[in-house]
Parts: structure tokens; sequence; C-alpha cells
């Protein structure tokens, strides 16, 4: 089979360090076409919006969506709607109610959608799940803290409503415990810090359980300095699992275990090429969902205004 013809809608920092050199090597896609308000990819053709874009290049057969969540919709619903398949950066959508009603769009025409998640492809991920399915789980706590102004320097869109604020890293962290825990999980009681000035929180503590009342903690916070955190610890009847780094690293009761090394976006372009042939779709919605579930019940803080 020949390559999809694929687009890129948003060319920004994550394009330019994933998407890009995922696409470059893998077979199933030809870029030929970008979209993006300030962002180009030399030798590729480039128009200012998603409509100038389908309009001059029929022949585009997939678009990755890459914009700030508050636009995506409207990007994607114009996609499907041109006969196009679907990647969507995480978060799939501002809403759920977007997202799913691109769901029936893409089946009602036959498309594939992808709502893509990278960190469940981070390379220890699979070896944690299956770890966890083989004994019984006694508590897990998530530790998800980093420095905003190192990686969302200068970033309006994520302070804004419908940007998520920390829920933009720690919806990561999200998809990683509903994939590698064996049941579905409720949100139990959630605080949310948002500072006086910003419309989206700097940090949340969530509570969940499941049917067996397992406890999961989890802490979100925008204002680490120095080592960063992006750890999953669960005790269990076996031993103390930590799966660390965003996913790369795992310890069994403090010995390490061996990895692949990280291969996350190529593993997310190798999926979407998968669905495509397939001519299904994939979509879960799980971890957007424990985030509205957060906005939903939590209560809200006010804390310090914070400035970039």
């Amino acid at each position: 089979m020949s390559a999809t013809k694929l687009a890129i809608v948003g060319v920004g920092k994550i394009v330019r360090d994933q998407h890009l050199p995922a696409i470059a090597a893998n077979p199933d896609f030809d870029l030929v076409a970008t979209a993006s308000r300030h962002g180009t990819v030399d030798g590729v053709a480039s128009y200012g919006t998603i409509e100038a874009l389908l309009e001059a290049v029929p022949e585009v057969q997939a678009v990755s969506l890459c914009m700030p969540p508050q636009y995506r919709y409207t990007a994607a619903y114009a996609a499907l709607n041109a006969g196009k398949h679907v990647f969507l950066e995480k978060p799939p959508g501002a809403t759920l109610s977007e997202v799913q009603d691109l769901v029936r769009l893409a089946d009602s025409k036959g498309l594939s959608l992808f709502a893509s998640w990278h960190s469940r492809y981070a390379p220890a991920v699979e070896a944690a799940k299956s770890f966890l399915a083989s004994t019984k789980i006694n508590s897990v706590h998530v530790i998800w803290k980093e420095d905003v102004r190192h990686w969302h320097p200068n970033q309006d869109w994520i302070w804004q409503a419908g940007g998520l604020g920390v829920f933009d890293p720690g919806i990561n962290a999200l998809s990683i415990i509903t994939h590698i825990l064996p049941r579905a999980l409720f949100i139990t009681k959630a605080t949310l810090e948002f500072p006086e000035n910003r419309d989206a929180p700097i940090a949340a503590d969530i509570q969940f359980s499941d049917v067996t009342q397992l406890p999961v903690h989890a802490e979100f916070d925008w204002r680490q300095t120095g080592k960063q955190s992006w750890d999953i610890v669960a005790e269990t009847e076996a031993g103390q699992m930590v799966l660390s780094d965003g996913g790369s690293k795992l310890s069994i009761n403090a010995e390490q275990t061996p990895v692949q090394p990280e291969r996350e976006y190529p593993a997310l372009y190798e999926r979407f090429a998968e669905i495509i042939k397939a001519k299904t779709s994939d979509v879960d919605l799980a971890p957007l969902m424990h985030v509205a579930d957060a906005f939903l019940l939590g209560r809200h803080k006010f804390v310090d205004s914070f400035f970039d």
C-alpha cells in the first residue's frame, strides 16, 4: 500500500520535537502539507488555516491536529467532514461532548479517529501493567510535579479556560493509571488550586477509589523547581513498584527492570497507521473524564497570583 498523505495543523514545539521525526521515520506516512498561524516546515507546503489547506491540497488523506485543545473540535470536524482520518494530540478536546461528537462523525463516514495518549507508550508502562495484574494492589500514589516556567514559558492558552492548567501534564499520569490499573477508577475527593489571576489550576490533589475501595492518591503541581517528579508508586502484596520518569523506568522492590528505549511518538504513528488500515478508531476518553470529574467534584481554592 502507498503511504498515507498526511497534513499537520499547528506547528509548534511538540511537532518539531516529536511529530516530525516520528513521521519521517514511518514509511506509512508522507507529510505533504501544514497549516499554522506561525510555524512552517521546510520543503512542505504551508497554509494559514485548515480550511485553506483542505481546499488547496485535496489529496491529503489524514490530518494530525496539534493546536491547543480549545480550537481542536472545529478543525477536527472540518477534516472529518472532508473525508480525512484524524489524529488528535492529547488531550483530544476541550470537552467530552466535543470528542463524542467527533466519534459519531468519524463512525458515520467510515473514517479513523485517534485520541493519542503518548505516555501510555512510554517504555516501562506495559511492564508495570503486567506486574500489577499479577498481584494484589494495596495503594497507589501518583506524584506529577514540574516547573511550568520551564515546560510552558509564555504560553497563555494553557492558563485560559479549557487549557487545563496543571492537568495538561497531569492528564499524562491519568492516561497511565487508567491503562495499568485493573479496574475503573472514580474520583471521591479533589482540591484544585487556582492562582487569583488565572482561569486554570496550578495544582490539584485528588483521591480516587475503585469498586474494591483501592486508595489512589494523585498530586499534581506546576510549582516544582529542581528535580522534576513524574512517578507512580504502587504498594502491592509482591512489594513496591515504582514507575518513574513519566513511565520510562520501572523498579520492583528497588530492583530496576530492563526496558526498551523511548519511542512514544513513533509508536503513536504506528498505531495511527494500524487503525487506518483496519478502518476503525481508537478513542479512550477515560483520562479526560477524570479531568472533567475533578473540575465537577473538586473544591476550588484560590492561591497567590502566578506570573511567568
